[in-house]
C-alpha cells in the first residue's frame, strides 16, 4: 500500500489552456486513466455501457474498467474530442482482442436523444460523465448549454459537487441530478433498475484547462483537500464497476463520494 497523498502529481500545476471541451492528450501532466494499472477480473461478463463522454476524465477511465472487466462498451463524445476518442477505440480494440469482447465507439452530441435508445440489451449500464465550463458574469448561453447537458442528458441516459461562484451553473445541474438519482431508483427498483451516481471532488480531466478553472485556481487545482492534491479519474474506476455489478443488486438511489477527505456527498 502507498500513501494516497503521494500517489499521483501535486499542485502546483503548470498554467495550461486549451479550447473547450478540451483534450486528455495535450494536458501535462496528463491524466490517469487507468491505462496501465487497471486490471479486470470478469466481473461485468455480458452487459453492455453506453458512456457519455467516454472520451477522457472518468468517463474514458470507467470504459476501460468496464471493458477490461468484460463488458461491451460504446462511448460518445464531442466531434472536437475525436484525438481522445480514436485513441480509447484503439485500446478497446486491444482490449477486445484479450477479453473476447469488442469494443464499439460511437460518437454524437451528448444531448440528444437517439444514442440511449441503440443500446439494447438485457443488461445495461450507462454511465454519464459531462460537465460544464466556467461562466462569467450572467453567459446566458453557456448557462442554458450547461443546464441542457446535465440535467437534460441524464433524461436520455443518466454526481455532486460543492457550489463555486464561478460555476454556479454546474453546481445547480449536480443539485439537481444528485435529487433525479434518488427519486429516480424509486420508479425503476420496481422493474428491476438500479439507479445510482458518483460525487467526485477535484478531479483532473480536460475540464480544468479548457475553461472550468481560472489560471489561478488550477495552479492549486485540488490543494485544498485534505490529501493535498486533485484526485485522477483512474481512482473512480472502481466505484463505477462496483455500482454496475451484479454482486451490489441491494444498492439504487446512492450518490457514492470520492473527494479527496472533503466529506461528500
Amino acid at each position: 500500500m502507498s500513501d494516497p497523498r503521494n500517489q499521483y502529481p501535486k499542485p502546483p500545476f503548470k498554467r495550461q489552456s486549451q479550447e473547450w471541451p478540451g483534450l486528455a492528450s495535450q494536458m501535462v501532466s496528463r491524466p490517469d486513466h487507468g491505462e496501465q494499472s487497471y486490471r479486470g477480473s470478469g466481473r461485468l461478463l455480458g452487459p453492455k455501457a453506453l458512456i457519455t463522454g467516454g472520451d477522457s476524465g472518468m468517463g474514458r477511465a470507467a470504459a476501460i474498467a468496464y471493458a477490461r472487466e468484460g463488458a461491451d462498451v460504446a462511448i460518445n463524445y464531442y466531434p472536437t474530442e475525436e484525438a481522445d476518442a480514436r485513441e480509447i477505440a484503439l485500446m478497446g480494440h486491444r482490449i477486445a482482442r484479450r477479453s473476447a469482447q469488442r469494443g464499439v465507439l460511437h460518437g454524437a452530441g451528448r444531448r440528444r436523444g437517439k444514442p440511449a435508445r441503440r443500446a439494447r440489451h438485457r443488461r445495461q449500464q450507462r454511465v454519464s460523465a459531462a460537465g460544464a465550463r466556467l461562466v462569467p458574469g450572467h453567459h446566458v448561453e453557456a448557462f442554458d448549454a450547461t443546464i441542457k447537458t446535465n440535467i437534460y442528458a441524464p433524461f436520455w441516459i443518466l454526481k455532486a459537487t460543492d457550489p463555486t461562484p464561478d460555476l454556479y451553473g454546474y453546481a445547480m445541474t449536480k443539485a439537481a441530478t444528485t435529487n433525479y438519482v434518488r427519486s429516480r431508483d424509486k420508479q425503476r427498483a420496481s422493474k428491476g433498475i438500479r439507479v445510482n451516481g458518483v460525487a467526485p471532488g477535484p478531479i483532473w480531466t480536460p475540464l480544468q484547462v479548457s475553461g472550468g478553472a481560472s489560471q489561478d485556481k488550477l495552479k492549486k487545482f485540488g490543494g485544498q483537500t485534505p490529501m493535498g492534491r486533485p484526485g485522477q479519474p483512474a481512482e473512480l474506476a472502481s466505484i463505477y464497476v462496483q455500482l454496475a455489478a451484479a454482486d451490489v443488486s441491494y444498492a439504487t438511489g446512492q450518490v457514492y463520494g470520492s473527494s479527496g477527505g472533503a466529506g461528500l456527498p
